[in-house]
């Protein structure tokens, strides 16, 4: 058996899907993916393309191996995000050969389902507040949001902080017991204001906060870690198992959240977990993107001991033959072959788009620019 082709396809309403065909027709999907740069990581796959064709699709660490260290510049968004679909599809298309999930070619299952979170918005607080409470009716027992819709500055107002405690106290105050809540500062807060702020969230017990700042200097994140009795979870944004040798290390978060779509697919996800259990620390994987993403992600939860909860924001209404089904805050472990999803190709190309989304911009009152 051969990899045969590799196409790409835009899909609406930001996503980048891969499709691998074997010379004997089995097909693997992946997702490989910069948000803001997918014209740049299908570039990057259609690079590694003649790397691909030809190999045996279940030499997938061997692959790995060759796309990662294959050039003299390792690791970075563009280069893991392509690798990151690459992988995916492969894993699709060994668990299709063997007829089983990919967790169980991965020594799983760990567990029978996996609690899975949902994203809550609104354009104000009463409005925010209701859409939490269908979110709860529709099964979800897990929920993030955002102190703020709009830029932060280095040090912030009393009026920032009453808005942030407002908003987050009348959220707590609307769910249930049984439900949790976590809050994304994304990356938007100064270690300073990061403190100040959470400080005054301690009292809603959150189940976590995520990005309490940048990832770049992982002492920052350790300073603000020890600050807060809340849990600390960080790695949308670091790739590989290098990216998180140093956070886990430290010890700066005790949730990690690789992205299935930027830190290496389910081969490198698989031992970043591993790493993180030897610092008692649990996986959380980071999905902000499409179905196939989030199907991967439940291969990891399948594979692993410390997963923790996924991320979703689409269940694969339209996009997949059969979506996931939330039950109790829980989706089940897909029991088909390979990724256990169907993709419905006629759907993903009514949903083509050019591949032209850009994150957006955020300034301060003052013009300068700042963290989306």
């Amino acid at each position: 058996m051969k990899i045969a082709k590799v196409e790409s396809f835009f899909v609406k309403p930001r996503w980048h899907f891969l499709k691998i065909t074997t010379d004997d027709g089995l097909v693997g999907w992946g997702e490989p993916i910069v948000e803001g740069r997918a014209r740049t990581v299908a570039m990057a796959v259609k690079e590694l393309e003649p790397v691909l064709i030809g190999q045996n699709p279940l030499e997938n660490e061997r692959l790995w191996t060759e796309f990662y260290r294959g050039t003299f510049y390792r690791g970075g968004p563009v280069l893991v995000s392509a690798i990151s679909g690459i992988d995916q599809a492969l894993w699709d298309i060994k668990g299709k050969y063997f007829g089983v999930p990919a967790y169980v070619l991965l020594g799983g299952p760990t567990r029978k389902r996996a609690r899975t979170y949902a994203h809550l918005h609104g354009r104000t607080l009463d409005e925010l507040v209701e859409n939490a409470k269908q979110a709860v009716e529709k099964g979800f027992t897990l929920f993030k949001t955002g102190p703020t819709d709009g830029p932060v500055r280095p040090l912030d107002t009393l009026e920032f902080m009453d808005k942030a405690i407002e908003k987050i106290g009348r959220l707590r105050e609307a769910l249930p017991r049984h439900v949790d809540l976590a809050v994304d500062f994304h990356g938007r807060f100064t270690p300073a204001m990061s403190i100040r702020l959470l400080r005054e969230l301690e009292q809603f017990r959150l189940y976590f906060v995520e990005e309490p700042v940048q990832c770049e200097n992982v002492d920052a994140l350790v300073t603000v870690a020890r600050s807060t009795c809340i849990p600390i979870a960080t790695g949308e944004r670091l790739f590989t198992r290098w990216g998180f040798r140093e956070v886990l290390e430290k010890q700066a978060a005790v949730i990690v959240q690789p992205d299935l779509c930027h830190a290496g697919g389910i081969t490198e996800v698989r031992k970043i977990a591993a790493l993180a259990e030897m610092y008692y620390a649990q996986v959380a994987p980071h999905n902000p993107l499409g179905p196939i993403s989030l199907a991967a992600g439940l291969q990891v939860a399948g594979s692993i001991p410390n997963y923790l909860c996924q991320e979703q924001s689409s269940l694969g209404e339209g996009y997949l033959k059969n979506p996931f089904v939330i039950r109790d805050g829980h989706l089940d472990l897909p029991e088909g072959p390979g990724l256990g999803v169907e993709v419905d190709e006629d759907y993903i190309r009514e949903m083509a788009y050019p591949g032209d989304w850009d994150s957006p911009r955020l300034y301060n009152d003052d013009g300068s620019f700042t963290e989306w």
